[in-house]
């Protein structure tokens, strides 16, 4: 990534207040969710929203991607949408007998894959190299994504009717997952009245450009991590992979993940350092979906959640 200019710590501490100020003005109730959003921005990663239908997955995706100053696309998922719908394709010309492409709507900074789990694995899989080398390939072309690139894709749980399972291969490729659940009272009130003229997301405007984002993107890496907080976190990932219910563990890509989180996590908090607590409250949203356990064939990959909970009460932190 180039370097974009430099910015004091107080602009850039204004930019991620704007940001967040922007976003929960229509998304209501849940500030940590929004706050894990805001990680996967600055850490550079992507963020699966998971959770069953209607507790405001797409309106999170909509209130982030809309405050951003960034070309948008919103992708509905279904099963007859194809690998050339999202990248594009090269149309012929019968007049000059030439090929031109027309994009698809994965040429965009930011892309909203909603309901990701109803389309087919083909289709699935061509997010792939968008998603871990940010370009896309058209025959012989390549053509390079962002920065900034940020794919937000939504999914209802594998139970309902007319999904299919990301692969281990796709989840791997998501920063962060995370579930959403119902607004307390107070909370689901104040969404009740906010929707009685329309849709509040609609109105949104942008308060922050690609710069912008580049700009916060580059100063996380600058995040400190010291010694003692690498060793306990590479602690955790090594439990993943010698836990007696957990049949594959983390791999190294998952590990930079989980640093480059951190990082993201104490900038979001006005740090300039990582703390222990960030390892803690980042293990579950961040390892738990590329984590295999023994009981995947029974239960499902949630199973990792009590697992992770166990692997971080008997994990030793390091000083």
């Amino acid at each position: 990534m180039t370097a974009p200019p430099a910015r004091s710590t107080e602009e850039l501490a204004a930019l991620l207040a704007k940001l967040r100020d922007n976003v929960s003005t229509v998304f209501l109730g849940k500030p940590e969710v929004t706050r894990l959003a805001l990680v996967a921005l600055l850490a550079e990663g992507h963020l699966l929203l998971e959770d069953v239908p209607g507790v405001g997955k797409t309106l999170l995706a909509k209130a982030l991607a809309l405050s951003l100053g960034c070309s948008f696309h919103r992708i509905q998922a279904t099963p007859d949408l194809l690998p050339g719908d999202l990248i594009g394709t090269n149309i012929f010309n019968q007049k000059d007998g030439t090929f031109t492409f027309h994009p698809g709507p994965l040429m965009s900074q930011i892309v909203l894959a909603d309901e990701i789990n109803r389309a087919t694995p083909r289709t699935q899989s061509a997010l792939l190299e968008a998603m871990s080398e940010r370009q896309v390939t058209v025959d012989r072309d390549t053509f390079k994504l962002g920065p900034p690139f940020l794919v937000l894709a939504t999914q209802n749980p594998y139970e309902y009717e007319g999904t299919y399972p990301l692969p281990e291969s796709q989840l791997d490729r998501f920063l962060i997952r995370l579930k959403i659940g119902y607004p307390e009272r107070a909370a689901e009130r104040d969404i009740l009245v906010q929707h009685r003229v329309g849709e509040p997301v609609e109105t949104l405007g942008a308060v922050l450009t690609p710069t912008d984002v580049v700009a916060l993107q580059h100063s996380t890496r600058s995040v400190t991590v010291s010694e003692p907080v690498t060793e306990y976190l590479l602690d955790i990932i090594t439990a993943t992979r010698s836990h007696p219910d957990i049949k594959l563990g983390s791999s190294t890509r998952g590990a930079l993940a989980f640093y480059r989180a951190c990082q993201s996590l104490a900038k979001v908090s006005g740090r300039d350092h990582v703390r222990p607590d960030d390892v803690k409250e980042l293990a579950i949203p961040v390892l738990a979906h590329r984590i295999m356990t023994k009981a995947w064939d029974q239960g499902g990959r949630d199973d990792a959640t009590p697992i992770i909970k166990d692997i971080l009460a008997k994990t030793k932190v390091r000083v």
